[in-house]
């Protein structure tokens, strides 16, 4: 019997049809690689709640609108069940925790070396009318 999956909330933040992307440290699991921001669920948490903490500790930023997810990945490497959550922020993105961070239309976060289910979920948005 296979263990529970634990709940990652990933946020897809987007102004003027650029979307806001991460680099991981070096040292956690992709580390290098791009993402969207987030993390995991602490218990009881809801969604809206974990992505509202997880942006408040990595960037610096509140979150004042969360959507249902918009897809939701198992990422087999580590373990997580990845949501992927529209999300609109109010503040500057700040890297707090992240190497650096960049603003960028789907194509070319396309041309970034993003994290496995990051990837997918750059070309599920691309193939999405």
């Amino acid at each position: 019997m296979s263990s529970p999956c634990t709940r990652v909330v990933a946020a897809s933040i987007c102004v003027e049809g650029r979307f806001l992307a991460c680099r991981r440290p070096l040292h956690k699991c992709h580390g290098g690689l791009w993402e969207f921001p987030g993390g995991k669920c602490h218990p009881g948490e809801s969604d809206a709640e974990a992505i509202a903490r997880e942006l408040r500790e990595e960037l610096a930023v509140e979150v004042v609108q969360t959507g249902a997810p918009l897809l939701e990945i198992a990422d087999a490497r580590s373990g997580f069940l990845i949501a992927f959550l529209p999300v609109q922020i109010e503040g500057i993105p700040r890297c707090l925790e992240h190497m650096e961070l960049q603003w960028a239309p789907l194509v070319e976060l396309k041309k970034l070396p993003l994290a496995p289910s990051d990837l997918r979920f750059v070309e599920f948005l691309l193939s999405t009318p």
